[in-house]
């Protein structure tokens, strides 16, 4: 039977991690790493969320390459209401460690500390189905910070999004494993991509979308790898790009893919064709894989769409929840 979705629940999420970028100069420091724009982020106080793009953003970090090594979304959450600033990076914790360290060798002599506290603090997800009238979006207590997520529509019912995190030494949280695969699945439906360490620098960001969801500002300085990704855009070099995937359902109960890996193609069965981005057992249906990939263009125009191998399942297409954008 698929998860029966709760109209509101909390559970603690392990693949997702925390660092902390704080201090006066803070913010100029991350205005120059980031794919988004950092500067006019709003603060918000805690107990209150970081809600749309005034307060919260998607944000990317690339080598000079312009190839992602991470992903995030960044909130400003100072600890009191005269504490410097206090940026919060809700990232993948399998590469926060290993971000963290890259963002601190370029601190250099700025008043910047980065620090990864993710084994020090809980990461947990909120999801609440809006159409119940006992929802409501004032889930946090004093000392939390949280980061609202875009919503995800499914079939008729739209579905609220919370990142929160909280010093694991104010008290702990269980893993609700229902509402932990509705976040996963949640997470994947919405098309907004996540790197993890097996997707490192695979991606500039246009093939994973990462422009049409909001996080990258054309228009903002320079950031490691920002040549390569306006030349990508503007040239129209594009020719990659995250999709909906899903396994059919053929009453077997199938195997769970992993991100990074690949698909491939009947026309061009020798070489892959993308690979796998993020991935979920459905919370809706039974026996159904859902999936982000990310593969070439022509080949989502004819032929079957394989997952693993040519002997692997057959991929079905879904739609995104948002457009592409054009520059």
């Amino acid at each position: 039977m698929p998860t029966e979705i709760p109209s509101s629940s909390f559970s603690l999420l392990p693949q997702w991690g925390l660092i902390f970028v704080e201090g006066p100069e803070a913010a100029g420091f991350l205005q120059n790493q980031l794919t988004n724009s950092v500067l006019g982020l709003r603060r918000a106080f805690p107990p209150d969320i970081a809600q749309s793009t005034l307060s919260a953003r998607l944000v990317g970090y690339c080598s000079p390459k312009g190839r992602l090594l991470a992903s995030a979304w960044l909130s400003l959450a100072p600890t009191g209401d005269t504490a410097e600033d206090r940026f919060a990076l809700f990232i993948s914790k399998d590469i926060a460690a290993t971000t963290a360290k890259r963002l601190a060798m370029y601190v250099l002599r700025s008043k910047v500390k980065v620090t990864d506290v993710s084994n020090e603090w809980n990461l947990m997800g909120y999801v609440a189905n809006t159409s119940s009238p006992e929802v409501t979006i004032n889930v946090l207590t004093d000392g939390q910070i949280g980061i609202e997520l875009p919503a995800v529509i499914h079939q008729t019912e739209t579905y609220q999004r919370i990142l929160i995190a909280q010093n694991a030494s104010d008290f702990s949280i269980e893993t609700n494993i229902p509402v932990l695969n509705v976040w996963n699945d949640l997470e994947v439906l919405s098309g907004v991509p996540r790197i993890v360490q097996a997707t490192q620098e695979q991606f500039v960001p246009q093939m994973v979308n990462f422009e049409s969801v909001g996080g990258v500002d054309f228009k903002k300085g320079c950031y490691p790898g920002q040549e390569v990704v306006a030349r990508s855009q503007y040239r129209g070099a594009i020719k990659r790009r995250l999709c909906l995937a899903h396994t059919a359902s053929n009453g077997v109960e199938p195997r769970l893919y992993q991100p990074g890996t690949e698909i491939f193609h009947t026309a061009d069965p020798k070489q892959p064709a993308g690979m796998v981005v993020l991935s979920s057992p459905s919370s809706f249906e039974v026996n159904r894989i859902d999936l982000q990939i990310e593969c070439k263009l022509e080949a989502l125009e004819i032929g079957e769409i394989r997952l693993g191998s040519m002997q692997g399942p057959v991929l079905k297409l879904n739609s995104l929840l948002y457009p592409f954008i054009e520059i």
